[in-house]
């Protein structure tokens, strides 16, 4: 096993973003970024770009598993790893969204320390038309393979664009989005049930910020949202009870200007010390 993912020498550093289209993201600049955090394990969502591109892009320093969704140009989830993992699922459960490129789950061995990790992206939905009820309809499929995860006794951790502010805390300008797709009660209530005490999963960046704003994730591409952190907290790691007590620090890489970003979200890179 290569020292990447060698428990007994460094932190397992883990890196999820949305990266609202693979391409767009490599001609911003992504690389550099790539470059500085190296990730043992790297979760990218809304890749938007056929497998072969993928793979030219990341290079053949990366094992890569690509989710590619049917429709062309849509969505797309993959998990790119140091090591191979022992084995790999796509799908969050319900055959309706087999091809729609939102799910995708690994397997590692940690020498001995089995992890599981899903890159996952759910759908932005918007009130009352389809969008919303297949939004809803996954967040169900979702929250029955967290249950899962929950129960289990390996380290399991689900990451990715999720769509969905938790509290106040998790929105800036949260009293103007209250009957808004992302903040909506009806989907902030599959959170509070995702992350009660006695699911046995963690939302990793909280726990570790604690009770403040933020930070925030994504901000819009228009207007002042990035210069002001006029922003939203949608992007989570939320990890098995023992696997969010090892994790020693989670950091959102927010661009230092709005020029030199490479996505409309940023990366959320948390170390664990497994």
């Amino acid at each position: 096993m290569s020292p990447a993912l060698n428990p007994a020498a460094n932190p397992l550093r883990i890196a999820s973003v949305n990266v609202n289209g693979l391409r767009a993201a490599y001609k911003r600049g992504m690389q550099q970024w790539l470059d500085q955090r190296a990730p043992d394990i790297l979760c990218l969502q809304e890749v938007r770009a056929p497998d072969a591109v993928v793979r030219d892009l990341l290079g053949k320093d990366w094992h890569i598993h690509h989710a590619e969704a049917e429709a062309k140009g849509r969505a797309g989830v993959l998990i790119a790893s140091r090591d191979e993992p022992v084995s790999v699922r796509t799908g969050v459960g319900d055959s309706y969204f087999d091809t729609a490129g939102r799910w995708i789950e690994a397997d590692f061995d940690l020498e001995g320390t089995p992890l599981t990790v899903a890159s996952a992206y759910v759908h932005s939905g918007e009130v009352g038309t389809q969008k919303q009820d297949d939004k809803y309809r996954f967040l169900d499929a979702m929250g029955a393979r967290l249950a899962q995860l929950g129960a289990g006794d390996d380290h399991a951790v689900v990451m990715g664009d999720l769509n969905v502010g938790h509290t106040t805390r998790d929105i800036r300008n949260w009293k103007g989005n209250v009957k808004n797709a992302g903040f909506l009660p009806e989907e902030r209530a599959y959170f509070d049930r995702f992350l009660a005490e006695e699911s046995g999963l963690v939302d990793v960046a909280r726990s570790l910020a604690g009770d403040i704003d933020g930070p925030y994730t994504w901000w819009s591409w228009r207007g002042k949202a990035f210069d002001n952190d006029t922003g939203w907290r949608i992007d989570y790691q939320i990890a098995t009870q023992g696997l969010a007590a090892r994790a020693v620090s989670a950091d959102v890489d927010r661009a230092p200007s709005w020029d030199t970003r490479f996505s409309d979200h940023a990366p959320l890179v948390v170390d664990y010390q497994i």
